[in-house]
């Protein structure tokens, strides 16, 4: 059992000083062979577990001070389970091959030169995020896999929770110097330095709500991927099983609405809205969702309560125990209203119509589109990751659950035998 002692640190290290340290801790990280970096990972696994205690601690004192509450305050709570899930993720990481190296693509040219593109780690990696503490865990975990160092900076209502954390993985017996950094929750200004030093950290990975990634992609003149709210959708068509609708739209609305793989919005098919909104409505409420409805939805919704949307609902990715419904005259539609309003994060399609499912899954431009199942499979774990940096819906470098292989870059190696040009 690896068990760490919290300490106090005496004196502060400015930003800079943490982002120069992991500039160097990149270096030797890139050069870790996949057996040392697996050897880490398992420690790591062990002392999370280890001291369990002493994070949940920590994790109340965040929780009491926050003043959060519903499904926010999820977010932030930690608990033995969530710990137990953290530790299981950090295993899964170090069973997936290790991508540093891979050989992507090799040939050989008519002059004998033999041309290699290979995968190696990004570098420096600067992770700006709210709130989750088990963040922190999951992302690190990612990084030491690629040989790449991270610098985290986390939401001030998780300080303790990732100060904590961030102790014990720095405290396991090889992790190096500066391969993970953690910066003051309590300034902006750790913010503005992290998205400003160019030259130092290599990528910025902004993961919280829309406020915070339009100011880190607005502002950083450090190359940015950026993770995307979830004004996720459902479409129920027409040739849709009822009792498989109402399952998926039920857990993507209620299993945990605080994430953003949690659907928002529901969109049925006109010719089967008179039976199923009524039904899906009432199983809604039940669940303790707030129901939100168009016009037409609302007339088939009689004696239930259904609150009248306004266009902010179609834009706004609620987080919370509300979904906005409407209806649609087709496949047709249901693809030009996600494609005007929705966050490209992830949608589904509930039919059984495969031409239908088809048309839903080539015109949805989303990071993830389903077809007969939840949107809260858009998660790194669920993909087989092990974890995730985030989910990526813009379209450059990646884009969904992102992880190992998206925390890599490449390089070509070219072996001649004293070829000149």
């Amino acid at each position: 059992m690896v068990e760490v002692m919290a300490t106090t640190i005496a004196n502060p290290v400015s930003t800079q000083d943490k982002l120069l340290r992991a500039r160097v801790a990149a270096a030797k990280l890139a050069g870790l062979n996949p057996d040392d970096k697996n050897a880490l990972l398992l420690a790591i696994a062990e002392a999370v577990e280890a001291n369990a205690d002493s994070i949940l601690a920590a994790n109340l004192a965040d929780v009491e001070k926050s003043g959060l509450e519903g499904a926010m305050c999820d977010r932030l709570v930690l608990t033995a389970a969530r710990i137990k899930e953290m530790a299981r993720g950090v295993r899964d990481v170090a069973a997936l091959p290790d991508p540093i190296g891979e050989t992507l693509a090799e040939w050989t040219r008519p002059n004998g030169l033999r041309i290699r593109k290979v995968r190696v780690p990004l570098g420096v990696v600067g992770i700006i995020y709210e709130s989750r503490p088990n963040v922190t865990v999951d992302t690190a975990a990612l990084a030491l896999k690629t040989g790449n160092a991270i610098v985290l900076r986390g939401g001030k209502e998780a300080a303790q929770s990732n100060e904590r954390l961030v102790e014990i993985l720095r405290s396991v017996p090889g992790v190096p110097q500066g391969a993970i950094e953690l910066l003051d929750s309590n300034t902006r200004e750790s913010v503005q330095e992290l998205i400003r030093a160019r030259g130092i950290v290599d990528v910025i990975i902004p993961r919280g709500g829309v406020g915070l990634i339009s100011f880190v992609t607005e502002n950083s003149v450090v190359p940015v991927i950026e993770t995307g709210a979830g004004n996720c959708h459902i479409f129920v068509d027409q040739s849709a099983d009822f009792e498989m609708a109402d399952a998926i739209v039920i857990n993507a609305k209620t299993q945990r609405p605080s994430v953003c793989n949690a659907a928002e919005k529901l969109l049925v098919h006109e010719r089967i809205a008179a039976e199923y909104l009524p039904r899906i409505v009432k199983k809604l409420l039940e669940a303790g969702v707030e129901v939100r409805g168009d016009e037409r939805a609302r007339s088939l919704a009689v004696g239930l309560s259904v609150f009248p949307t306004v266009e902010q609902d179609w834009h706004e990715e609620y987080l919370r125990l509300c979904m906005a419904m409407r209806m649609v005259a087709g496949v047709d539609e249901a693809i030009s209203h996600i494609n005007r309003y929705s966050t490209k994060h992830s949608e589904s399609i509930v039919t059984r119509d495969e031409a239908n499912a088809r048309k839903f899954l080539r015109g949805v431009d989303s990071a993830a589109v389903y077809w007969n199942a939840s949107t809260r499979f858009t998660d790194g774990g669920e993909f087989g990751f092990g974890a995730e940096m985030g989910i990526s819906t813009q379209k450059l470098h990646c884009r969904g659950p992102f992880a190992l292989a998206e925390l890599t870059s490449s390089k070509y190696e070219i072996i001649g035998t004293g070829q000149v040009r």
